[in-house]
This record gives structure tokens, C-alpha cells and sequence, in this order.
């Protein structure tokens, strides 16, 4: 990943990598107009419609694990604010690690329970998985 590379950039490429992800599984995918929506994608799945949060993980050298942050960003006149998010404003949250293009599927409920960050740790030395580790790869929960 290039060191140049802004949040917004990281976010579409993150949004990209789900896109297609999806469409190799041979669903439908709606993109909303706009980034006014608490989601960023709509998967058709079975004649049901799924809401997706999509985030992107960035590696913390200091804890040696990638991150997430929970909250919702808006950017307001110069001001960055920062918003939980409600277990109604999507269905699923979707987190990629671009660098070992990986992604962790957690349901709205278990993504918000998180305080302000999700750490998420690909390490194999680690003795015990963090609890995000159960939803590495899981798209089988979209299917249900």
C-alpha cells in the first residue's frame, strides 16, 4: 500500500474489495448514491436485501495487530466528528484487511459492542484469538 494513500482512498479501494468479493458469489450488489447513508452497500441475497458497513483495518505498529474504529466519521467544516453507530443502521459490517486481503463479517449488534476500536490480530504466535477471530471469512452469515 503506498504511504500517500488518504482515508477516503483506503475506504473506496476497502468498498471495491467487498464489490467484488460479492459478485464472485454471485449476488447482487446495490451501491447507494451519496455517502449520507449509515451503510455503503446492499447485498440481494435470496430475494433478501442486506445492509453492509463496509470498513478498512489499518495496521498499529505500536500494538502489532490491524485496527478498526467502530464509530461513524464525518467531516464537518474543517471539524472531524465521530458517531456510534445504532444496530439498526446496517446489518452487517464488513472489515478488510487490504494488505493480506482479508475480510471479517460481524453483525451489526456485534460490531457496535465493541468500544471505540476493533483489533483485529492475524498473528499465529498468539495462545488465545481475540473474539473477533470467529468472524474471519464468515460470509456464510450473509446467507442465512
Amino acid at each position: 500500500m503506498s504511504k500517500g494513500m488518504d482515508t477516503k482512498l483506503k475506504g473506496d479501494i476497502a468498498e471495491q474489495a467487498v464489490v467484488l468479493e460479492a459478485l464472485k458469489k454471485n449476488w447482487a450488489v446495490l451501491q447507494p448514491v451519496g455517502d449520507r447513508l449509515p451503510y455503503d452497500l446492499v447485498f440481494q441475497i435470496d430475494n433478501k436485501f442486506i445492509r453492509i458497513q463496509v470498513k478498512s483495518a489499518w495496521w498499529d505498529e505500536k500494538k502489532g495487530n490491524y485496527v478498526v474504529d467502530v464509530r461513524r466519521t464525518k467531516t464537518n467544516r474543517r471539524r472531524m466528528l465521530r458517531d456510534p453507530y445504532t444496530n439498526n443502521d446496517f446489518d452487517f459490517a464488513i472489515l478488510y484487511l487490504q494488505e493480506l486481503h482479508v475480510f471479517y463479517i460481524m453483525p451489526s449488534e456485534v460490531f457496535n459492542s465493541y468500544g471505540s476500536e476493533i483489533h483485529l490480530v492475524e498473528s499465529e504466535k498468539r495462545q488465545r484469538k481475540p473474539r473477533s477471530f470467529q468472524y474471519r471469512e464468515r460470509w456464510e452469515l450473509l446467507e442465512v
